[in-house]
């Protein structure tokens, strides 16, 4: 795993003195900041032989952790920057990932309507600075009953309005990085179907807050 990760590192460095995929810039903080904090939801839910999908990817925060930490997930990495995507196909190449990967550029709000991903997945994971709510509007049509989202943010935040959308929150699970950082994973079970007219556009999800 370790050699995965450097490697990984390596690779992201390059990557972001071309084009801007992480603010963070020194491989001690992508560590922390990044890694560690990605690895910690090993300790939310179960993974292995997990389907997986990660909305929002970005750089690959926290999915292709995962998947160098648990290789058995079969992992969707999606995302709706084409250049962030492409970097993404580019990492899962060079690990040896491209059968165990599959790597989507596009709008999760959109793909949520698409047969071939709606409640599709086991596992979804959140790592966006958009507000709960929204997260999960646009993240739990993708889970299947029975299957849970890991929303990861700063604070344990609540959200009964998940209901809606065919979820019920768990306890939030709360760690401390490693350079002393406080974060939380919202968990959500998903315990009915999302109705079909979810999720709706971005722009009414965003005029409702």
């Amino acid at each position: 795993m370790q050699e995965k990760l450097d490697r990984y590192l390596t690779l992201l460095l390059e990557a972001n003195a071309r084009f801007n995929l992480t603010a963070i810039r020194n491989p001690e903080g992508i560590r922390v900041r990044h890694f560690e904090d990605s690895l910690r939801l090993l300790e939310a839910a179960s993974f292995p032989g997990k389907r997986v999908l990660d909305a929002g990817s970005g750089a690959g925060f926290p999915g292709l952790v995962l998947k160098i930490a648990e290789p058995s997930i079969r992992l969707t990495l999606l995302d709706a920057t084409g250049k962030k995507v492409r970097f993404l196909q580019s990492v899962c190449d060079e690990l040896g990932f491209s059968d165990g990967v599959l790597c989507v550029h596009g709008r999760a709000e959109e793909l949520g309507h698409d047969s071939d991903f709606r409640e599709r997945y086991d596992i979804v994971t959140a790592r966006g600075v958009a507000a709960l709510p929204a997260l999960c509007e646009v993240c739990l049509p993708f889970v299947k009953t029975g299957g849970v989202f890991l929303a990861m943010k700063e604070t344990p935040e609540v959200y009964p309005g998940a209901k809606r959308f065919g979820g019920e929150q768990d306890e939030a699970f709360a760690y401390t990085l490693s350079d002393g950082r406080s974060h939380a994973v919202c968990r959500f079970r998903k315990v009915t179907a999302t109705p079909a007219a979810f999720p709706r556009s971005w722009g009414k999800i965003k005029a409702d807050g």
